[in-house]
């Protein structure tokens, strides 16, 4: 046994536990509290086994469930960048490289690269596995939003241009999803002036 990989190993399982203290905008399906970073990549890695056959492409569910358990852990350093805030989105992505620099950095040096691999193909969104995961990063806040009767949308004034312009690339993972999630979650939080029509 290598106890230098496996020291670096726990001291990187250590490290993403703090994945559940940054606190995301979107409410939790019962409402009573808003979610967490690490219950947002639960569930979204979650939904990507039971919603891959909807993907355009064959996609490598386990790769894709990885990358979704790893797309957020930057967050431990960088914070949360709400979704509809456009000033706070442009801020965030150098935040995010040196986040995970150092954060997939605690990783012996072969996870290090897969790891940090894994994580740079998710942002850039070229592959199958990536699109499809970006598809589940943004279903997932649209399903709990829709599931508050868009309370997140009304608190924060969304308009249906920001939802759109946020899931401009989620027809590329899973036109079929998209279509489902714009007729089901979209359209009615619109007719119900949760989401503002402009």
């Amino acid at each position: 046994m290598d106890e230098e990989r496996l020291k670096r190993q726990f001291a990187f399982s250590r490290e993403i536990d703090k994945e559940k203290n940054i606190s995301r905008m979107t409410y939790i399906s019962d409402g009573t509290r808003r979610e967490n970073d690490a219950e947002h990549a639960w569930h979204a890695a979650l939904m990507t086994v039971l919603l891959a056959e909807y993907s355009n492409e064959p996609i490598d569910v386990l790769r894709t469930v990885t990358m979704l358990l790893l797309h957020d852990l930057v967050e431990i350093d960088a914070g949360d960048a709400f979704a509809y805030d456009p000033e706070a989105q442009a801020a965030q992505h150098e935040k995010e490289i040196r986040a995970a620099e150092r954060i997939y950095g605690l990783l012996p040096e072969d996870q290090r690269a897969y790891f940090r691999g894994l994580w740079e193909e998710f942002e850039a969104g070229t592959t199958p596995e990536a699109r499809f995961a970006r598809v589940m990063d943004n279903l997932q806040p649209l399903m709990l939003n829709d599931m508050q009767h868009g309370r997140l949308w009304r608190e924060q004034g969304v308009a249906l241009r920001q939802v759109l312009e946020r899931n401009r690339r989620t027809p590329d993972g899973s036109a079929a999803l998209w279509d489902y999630a714009r007729r089901t979650l979209i359209q009615p939080n619109v007719e119900a002036g949760n989401i503002k029509d402009e």
